[in-house]
């Protein structure tokens, strides 16, 4: 063993990111991994941070994001994440990815989620990646290539249908070639209307790229509410005729009638992944937020203004408050602000619960980083789950909630080397506050930081500092499945 390193963390309560009991010693960092774990009183490095009192876990893994741009911005871009430990991403989920598709015009919704033609650039995955290696982003990027982006192009924007056999068979080349490039998966988004009307025989022609390239199949399902079970069958069929695993995005029981329903969904899951392996994430709120769809407004179900571009006065407004000011009814309201986003009060705190708390789960924020007034998600996810579910509710242990945000996130994702504390690991690291570690984001102050990260790191360099921000490392790298 080397007696000296770069970093050393000491006398720190050591959460592994395995689900393993908690233990108390030293972490010791060289370059971007790993070098020793225990008691190392012998060695010395170059910084030494005595950690009594305090924890660190490895870089938490955010397994649904929508930072495919964010990850371009820069370390004030990633401060959303980097302030709740958060050290790797995953994005490109719900069938939206930034390649490999450019656009002449706005793209229609939910694309624009990621921004206007002017961000839509990447004609191959290839260039994102080039991208990311020329100027490299603050965190980790994981990167899934969405069958929304790939219909847009191959059919010509006429997304409104089925693709012929010729488009689905261009998907497919494209999606092999964004998976030769260094993605490491496939996204649908069967919910929105870009991606709707594709049958269950489209999205399995065009999955049949990852069997050989080993990638992984993530779906924002069909349907989250009446037909939940029937979308849960697809998305695994899906998986087992193209050979690949399965991840439920931010798996959930919308809607008023369908509370109560996650005792049979999980059900479902769990006779499924006994024949095929099938995961899901879920975000720590019983509200979700996407784009605002007019024609689903429902009067039951509460909707705040995310985003607005005709009417940006109405952001983090009630869409039933404005429709009274404007003395129109909600549907009529909700298309005057069109193009916009929606916060959505639709699922059952119970449900939340039950869902998160499954064996099953690992984290995912689902965060939305360009919304104006954004769901608390964004910059409270993780350090919700630590504070609120494990130490104040008591759902699970701290152990269990680290490994949902750590090492089961890269199990499930085959992150090689990450998502764990040991020798050889990459040196993603968080250091927190186990007694106070809380979110102080919520739906009226959404972009509080967190209470009690204490400082990120990503393949070993200092990323967050509380209290000062981000630092100006940029040392995240693009991250494929199943390689080191």
């Amino acid at each position: 063993m080397t007696l000296r390193c770069d970093l050393i963390l000491r006398d720190a309560t050591i959460f592994d990111g395995t689900g393993a009991a908690r233990t108390r010693g030293d972490v010791a960092v060289t370059g971007d991994r790993i070098v020793a774990v225990g008691d190392l009183g012998a060695m010395t490095a170059d910084r030494e941070v005595v950690a009594t009192g305090k924890a660190v876990a490895p870089g938490f893994i955010d397994a649904h994001t929508h930072d495919d741009r964010a990850v371009l911005c820069g370390p004030e871009c990633m401060l959303c994440k980097m302030s709740q430990g958060v050290a790797t991403v995953v994005v490109g989920n719900c069938g939206i990815s930034l390649s490999p598709v450019r656009m002449k015009q706005r793209p229609v919704p939910p694309l624009d989620l990621l921004g206007d033609e002017s961000w839509w650039t990447f004609g191959s995955f290839g260039e994102y990646a080039d991208r990311l290696a020329r100027d490299p982003a603050p965190v980790n990027t994981v990167a899934l290539i969405g069958h929304m982006s790939l219909r847009v192009e191959a059919m010509n924007g006429d997304t409104q249908r089925p693709a012929s056999d010729a488009e689905a068979a261009q998907m497919e080349k494209r999606l092999a070639e964004c998976l030769a490039e260094g993605a490491s998966g496939f996204s649908t988004g069967l919910y929105y209307p870009p991606n709707m009307m594709a049958p269950t025989s489209e999205v399995i022609a065009v999955a049949q790229a990852l069997r050989d390239a080993g990638g992984i199949y993530v779906s924002h399902m069909r349907d989250e509410a009446a037909h939940v079970l029937d979308s849960i069958n697809e998305t695994v069929q899906i998986g087992e005729a193209s050979g690949v695993p399965v991840v439920i995005s931010h798996h959930k029981c919308s809607m008023p009638e369908n509370f109560g329903r996650s005792v049979e969904t999980l059900a479902l899951i769990e006779r499924l992944a006994a024949k095929h392996k099938v995961d899901f994430d879920i975000y720590p709120y019983y509200a979700g937020s996407t784009v605002l769809m007019a024609d689903r407004v429902r009067p039951d179900v509460p909707v705040k203004i995310a985003w607005s571009v005709p009417h940006p006065e109405m952001e983090g407004r009630m869409l039933a408050d404005i429709a009274m000011q404007w003395n129109l009814g909600l549907k009529e309201a909700a298309e005057r602000l069109l193009p916009a986003g929606a916060i959505l009060f639709q699922m059952d705190e119970t449900d939340v619960q039950r869902i998160m708390k499954h064996p099953l789960s690992m984290i995912g924020s689902d965060g939305l980083p360009h919304d104006k007034f954004p769901h608390p998600r964004l910059w409270g996810c993780f350090p919700r789950v630590l504070g609120h579910y494990s130490r104040e509710l008591n759902l699970f242990s701290m152990e269990t909630a680290v490994h949902k945000m750590t090492g089961r996130v890269a199990e499930v994702f085959g992150l090689v080397d990450r998502g764990v504390i040991r020798p050889g690991a990459y040196a993603d690291l968080v250091l927190f506050d186990p007694a106070t570690v809380k979110d102080a984001a919520d739906f009226d102050h959404p972009t509080r930081p967190a209470i009690g990260i204490l400082e990120t790191w990503v393949n070993g360099q200092s990323a967050y500092v509380h209290g000062q921000g981000a630092t100006e490392a940029r040392a995240g790298r693009l991250v494929t499945r199943g390689r080191a």
